[in-house]
């Protein structure tokens, strides 16, 4: 069984910084696409940011490009969606997501991030 755990989140003041964990297990992260979603109360899950499986490729949404950095460590079958800057708008539960050529997609259960203002 495939499984993504989250961790990372907290309370943070505007302007701090956290650094979330993904940590994969029963399947290689080197075959799999990663990404970072997000969902605040009575809002939609968005994109936040994704990487390739080979980490040359990343994307982000528009409104954390610059603040967000979205990492990977195959070799530790993890990944990492380092925040900076953040602002109360980004409190949300953050979900980090793999898609595994040949088996699909997983989702992991989130982590809660609350910016304080």
């Amino acid at each position: 069984q495939v499984q993504l755990v989250e961790s990372g989140g907290g309370l943070v003041q505007a302007g701090g910084s956290l650094r979330l964990s993904c940590a994969a297990s029963g399947r290689t992260l080197s075959n799999a696409s990663m990404g970072w979603f997000r969902q605040s109360p009575g809002k939609e899950r968005e994109f936040v940011a994704v990487i390739s499986s080979s980490g040359n490729t990343t994307s982000y949404a528009d409104f954390v490009k610059g603040r967000f950095t979205i990492a990977r460590d195959n070799a530790k079958n993890a990944g990492y969606l380092q925040m900076n800057s953040l602002k109360p708008e980004d409190t949300a539960v953050y979900y980090c997501n793999a898609h595994f050529r040949g088996y699909g997609n997983v989702w992991g259960r989130g982590t809660q991030v609350t910016v304080s203002s």
